[in-house]
C-alpha cells in the first residue's frame, strides 16, 4: 500500500514539475515577442504637412462672414471687454473702433502690456486673425489670458463684427479659386487621339463591302 501511495505521489509531483516548466517556457516565449507598445502602427494617411486640405484664405472667409454670428462669438469676450461707443474699460480695453487703430495704444489710457505695445503697427485683418488665433503667440508675454479661437470661421465672423463697431475698414478682395478644368480638357484630347487610328482602320473594311 505504501508503495502504491509513493507511486501516486511521485506521478503527481512529476506532473506538477512538468506544468511548472511549461508555464515558465510559454511565458518566456511570449515575452520575447511582446512589443514595447501594444497595438498596430498606423501610417499617416495625410502624407505629412502637404496631405491636408488647403486652408481657405482669410479674405474669402471674411467675404463669407456674418456680423450676427460674430456678435454671438463676442459673447465669449464680453466678460472682459465692452464694445459700445464710449464704453468703459474693464479687465480688457473697450473695443469700439479697434480695427485700424494702433496696437497697444490709446483706449483711454488702458494699461497694455509691453509685449503688445512692442508689436507695432495697426490692427488690420491679418493681425487681428493672428491675435484671435493665439494671443500669446502673437505677443509673447501679453497679459491677456484668453487661449484663442481655433475655428477660422468663428474668427472671421468676430472680425467683421469688430469692424462694424466704429471701424468699417474695407474688406480685402476674395481670392479666385484655382482653375481645375485644364487636366480634364487634356484627357479628352488624348482620348480623341487614341480613337482616331481605330476609325481609320475601320474605313477600308467598309469600302470593301
Amino acid at each position: 500500500m505504501d508503495n502504491r501511495n509513493n507511486t501516486i505521489a511521485g506521478w503527481v509531483l512529476f506532473a506538477g514539475i512538468c506544468a511548472l516548466g511549461l508555464s515558465i517556457g510559454s511565458g518566456m516565449l511570449f515575452a520575447s515577442h511582446n512589443p514595447e507598445k501594444p497595438g498596430y502602427p498606423i501610417e499617416d494617411a495625410g502624407g505629412g504637412e502637404g496631405g491636408g486640405a488647403a486652408a481657405v484664405p482669410l479674405p474669402n472667409l471674411l467675404a463669407a462672414a456674418d456680423v450676427a454670428k460674430g456678435e454671438a462669438v463676442f459673447a465669449k469676450c464680453a466678460a472682459c471687454h465692452t464694445i459700445n461707443s464710449g464704453g468703459a474699460n474693464g479687465i480688457g480695453p473697450n473695443l469700439y473702433g479697434t480695427m485700424g487703430e494702433a496696437i497697444g495704444q490709446g483706449k483711454g489710457g488702458f494699461a497694455f502690456s509691453d509685449a503688445l505695445k512692442n508689436v507695432g503697427g495697426s490692427w488690420d485683418f491679418e493681425k487681428m486673425d493672428h491675435w484671435l488665433t493665439s494671443p500669446r503667440k502673437f505677443a509673447n508675454g501679453t497679459k491677456m489670458s484668453f487661449a484663442g479661437l481655433s475655428s477660422a470661421e468663428d474668427r472671421a465672423n468676430l472680425i467683421v463684427y469688430l469692424n462694424a463697431q466704429g471701424s468699417n475698414l474695407p474688406l480685402p478682395a476674395a481670392e479666385a479659386a484655382p482653375a481645375a478644368d485644364a487636366p480634364a480638357e487634356g484627357a479628352d484630347a488624348a482620348a480623341a487621339d487614341a480613337a482616331a487610328p481605330a476609325d481609320a482602320a475601320a474605313a477600308p473594311a467598309e469600302a470593301k463591302k
